[in-house]
């Protein structure tokens, strides 16, 4: 794998999160402290958002949260190519992520083995400056410190491109103890009433586990048009949810919603955040029956 580095250097410390490691600790632990207790039953994955850590840490918090103190093999982070357009899905396969809390170890033997499968290549510029993964790992850092991690990046995000993934997980994953994670924020730039109503009908169909809702949803708008309409990691999430769903996955919990004017003050051109759990949970009046 000629070209591919042992190890990715943090891109956005000190920009979009602290560069201090006691600082960028103590603002994480700050966020953890101040979520919801999580909801109670196996987790098989999370969709968390990747603002500015300022902006989106306090709604990504509540989906760590529900992380804090299990005891996974690797977690798989999917998430947006936000710099690069490309076919496929890209690993980086092997070494680390520099962090400002420490490295985190990429999980060599099953990032092998999805690039074995015809959707995982390796496309080592799509992760150089891509922070939709980047802004997952100091959360993991602190919740799930030591875990190793398959760090995927999604190109175009077609429905083909989702299939295939979420065929290549399920395989490469059975018997695995696998966290998967989606990194993805939902609409951006309307004003706070009509990134609402839009962010509305996404977390409805996470709600009720409904990725062909979701699905059907993403692809009302043209491709350019979907990261501002619907989620920018919308194909991650589809994704996530249906190889949560794969693994046993039957309830899906939004966990917390905010907006960037939630913290900005401007709240007429807002992004949306999102955070919830996929798993098996206890049962609540009301609660979701079952992926479809």
């Amino acid at each position: 794998m000629t070209g591919v580095p042992d190890a990715r250097p943090a891109a956005v410390a000190g920009s979009w999160y602290p560069a201090d490691p006691d600082t960028l600790r103590r603002e994480v632990q700050t966020y953890l402290a101040a979520a919801a207790a999580p909801p109670d039953g196996a987790l098989a994955g999370l969709i968390a958002p990747h603002a500015g850590l300022v902006y989106s840490g306090p709604v990504a918090a509540h989906a760590y949260r529900a992380a804090a103190g299990r005891s996974y093999d690797v977690v798989v982070l999917v998430g947006p190519a936000h710099h690069v357009g490309f076919e496929g899905v890209a690993v980086h396969p092997r070494g680390r992520f520099e962090t400002p809390l420490g490295p985190i170890t990429v999980h060599a033997e099953l990032a092998g083995r999805l690039l074995e499968t015809p959707v995982v290549v390796t496309h080592p510029t799509a992760h150089g400056r891509e922070h939709s993964l980047e802004m997952q790992l100091p959360f993991l850092a602190e919740v799930l410190p030591g875990v190793p991690i398959v760090p995927l990046v999604i190109g175009f995000q077609e429905r083909s491109t989702i299939a295939a993934l979420v065929e290549a997980l399920a395989d490469v994953l059975e018997g695995v103890s696998a966290l998967l994670v989606a990194s993805t924020d939902l609409s951006h730039f309307f004003d706070r009433d009509r990134a609402a109503a839009l962010d509305d009908v996404v977390a409805g169909h996470v709600a009720r586990f409904d990725t062909g809702g979701l699905e059907a949803e993403y692809e009302r708008y043209p491709a350019a048009e979907r990261g501002r309409y619907v989620a920018c990691g919308g194909g991650a999430a589809i994704a996530v949810m249906r190889a949560a769903a794969a693994r046993g996955a039957l309830d899906a919990r939004v966990l917390r919603y905010g907006q960037s004017g939630d913290v900005s003050g401007d709240h007429e051109r807002v992004v949306g955040y999102l955070a919830a759990a996929l798993g098996r949970f206890q049962r609540s009046a009301g609660g979701r029956q079952g992926p479809r």
